[in-house]
């Protein structure tokens, strides 16, 4: 289907205020200055961030406005007020104190959507405590690496995922001194060299004072391996905090009043900076959801919890697309006023969906587990050009650069300026919620910045209105005849195809080009696999493409290799075709 280049919104649709239209103007601002004066800061004064997110509430009288609801099938919501979570992160505050966990020690939390994990993960940061929350459905032998690697001293768990992967490799984690089990229904653990988490928080006191941490102190650990390799530690501070608010206004939209849903797990970077601590810093509503995906539940969700603004993943966008349009049709959700997706690039296709299913369209984003926070945005004032990353928010100085340096000496670039331009995407180094380092690797860390820039690894393209284009990792990138490709495009107009659900392409080795572009396509129901569809993907492929970027070869598949998060596994399909061990996928994970 033929559609515009450009969605354009009216000024009843923009509901955001005026001057936000005006991209220039707004980049003359310093969102980080705005963020510190809302927020109240000193700038020579301390800064925790979870006082930021929890406790300054209280001082504005909202101490019983529902912070957290939570919900689950067969169960009542729970609500969670501030006043109440600012009580039950003291406790915790208070029983790490006891325990003699200090200041810079780490705590890991591996559970999933409990408020037990939202208790921990800002009872800690106000201790002064180093957060690193796990994806629950992780194996034993990731948990493990991830843990050896941080040096855990304590471990936030239920009872079920302890005994399941954590119980037998305990002799494996030396720093562990103390385990926490939470026991969702409610039973008392009899796990032998574990505490109860009911019972210490039982009698802990709700009053705290929170340790004196600064801008720079560290509070969060985030793991991030991309595909391949060790898994790296990003560390951040708490002066994270200032991005997490600056993004959720420029980038989400956020107003006090909105009630907000961001679908990744905790376990994850987003879920942490966008699900956790960037809905609490503008004191909003966040429903959470203790669900798998489930597509009707979703859209029930968000009609009779009049969610106002939802943070999603692409992944889950084309499992609601997979499920047809029908069953959102049988919904009404007129309180829903902005969507934003993140995690891997956003087909144009699916922009469109949401903007004919939905009547919003989906706006993109770019970040990254090492950026901390949203970089790259198609904010609600944008006319949204479908498929793009959007462009840089205020704060952020984005550029596109060629890397000079040959194997051995030190990282320099060239910044490439001409219209059209593609290159790695680099980002002015010093937004407040860049990583500081990799955990105990800093000539890996070093090698991310270049001429006073952050080298982000994504190849993208801008055009002549500042919008960036992602085209690949640059790793991922097809060199073909002297073309290079970018597998999201390719599968961006694959998914155009009716039939297609998801698709992945690689290049595969060939003598003659030395790549030639094959794609991976799973299919929506209804349709079957055969030589007949095959040509009629290439057909529109070439039509949409030209001969030379389409791909030359086209296989079926039931499903596609995905991260634990969502990202389709490019390496996997290449291993897949070339024969090769796809080794332990099990440890693998997305950015963010």
């Amino acid at each position: 289907m033929d559609r515009p280049a450009v969605i354009v919104k009216t000024a009843a649709e923009l509901r955001v205020p005026p001057h936000w239209r005006d991209y220039q103007r707004e980049r003359q601002q310093d969102p980080w200055a705005a963020a510190r004066r809302d927020l109240q800061l000193d700038p020579q004064g301390p800064m925790n961030m979870a006082v930021l997110a929890v406790d300054r509430h209280l001082q504005q009288g909202l101490a019983d406005k529902t912070a957290l609801r939570f919900v689950a099938r067969n169960a009542p919501a729970l609500d969670m007020s501030y006043g109440t979570l600012a009580q039950q992160t003291n406790r915790l505050a208070n029983v790490l104190q006891a325990l003699g966990v200090a200041p810079g020690d780490h705590l890991f939390v591996l559970a999933g959507r409990l408020p037990a994990l939202y208790v921990a993960v800002l009872g800690a940061l106000k201790a002064g405590v180093v957060v690193t929350p796990l994806f629950s459905a992780f194996g034993p032998e990731p948990i493990a690496t991830r843990m050896q690697l941080g040096q855990a001293r304590l471990l936030v768990t239920t009872d079920i995922l302890y005994r399941q992967k954590i119980r037998a490799l305990r002799a494996q984690l030396p720093t562990l001194q103390h385990v926490l089990l939470v026991n969702p229904d409610g039973q008392l653990t009899t796990e032998p060299d574990t505490l109860d988490w009911t019972t210490v928080m039982a009698g802990a006191s709700d009053h705290f004072t929170p340790a004196p941490t600064t801008a720079d102190s560290p509070a969060l650990l985030h793991f991030t391996s991309g595909t391949t390799g060790t898994p790296k530690g990003a560390l951040h501070v708490h002066g994270a905090a200032i991005t997490h608010y600056a993004t959720g206004r420029h980038a989400l939209d956020l107003h006090p009043q909105d009630r907000f849903w961001c679908t990744a797990d905790p376990g994850w970077v987003t879920g942490t900076s966008y699900g956790i601590l960037a809905p609490l810093l503008h004191g909003v509503t966040s429903l959470v959801d203790r669900e798998e995906f489930d597509a009707e539940r979703w859209y029930t969700l968000l009609q009779d919890e009049r969610i106002s603004v939802w943070y999603t993943a692409p992944t889950a966008i084309r499992l609601l697309m997979k499920a047809g349009p029908e069953l959102a049709q049988r919904h009404q959700f007129p309180d829903l006023r902005f969507i934003a997706s993140v995690g891997e690039p956003l087909n144009p296709e699916a922009v469109w969906w949401g903007k004919e299913v939905l009547g919003l369209p989906i706006h993109d984003n770019w970040w990254q587990t090492e950026t901390g926070g949203i970089m790259v945005a198609n904010t609600p004032a944008f006319d949204i050009k479908p498929g793009a990353m959007g462009r840089p928010l205020p704060g952020i100085d984005a550029y596109l650069v060629t890397q000079l340096q040959a194997p051995g000496e030190a990282p320099r670039v060239r910044v490439l300026d001409a219209p059209e331009a593609q290159g790695e995407l680099a980002l002015r180094a010093g937004w407040p919620s860049m990583f500081r380092g990799y955990l105990n690797n800093e000539a890996r860390y070093q090698q991310c910045f270049a001429d006073g820039l952050y080298l982000t690894g994504d190849l993208v393209r801008r055009d002549a209105e500042g919008y960036y284009w992602f085209v690949g990792r640059l790793d991922d990138v097809i060199k073909s005849a002297g073309h290079l490709i970018g597998p999201f495009e390719v599968e961006s107009v694959l998914m155009e195809h009716p039939a297609v659900a998801e698709a992945g392409v690689i290049g595969k080795p060939d003598a003659l080009v030395g790549e030639t572009v094959k794609a991976f396509v799973s299919l929506k129901n209804g349709y079957l696999p055969d030589e007949a569809l095959r040509s009629d993907l290439q057909a529109h492929a070439r039509k949409r493409l030209g001969a030379a970027v389409a791909p030359k070869e086209i296989a079926f598949l039931p499903t596609l290799p995905r991260t634990r998060s969502g990202k389709i596994m490019r390496r996997l399909l290449k291993a897949r075709e070339l024969g090769l061990p796809e080794g332990d996928t099990s440890t693998l994970e997305a950015g963010a």
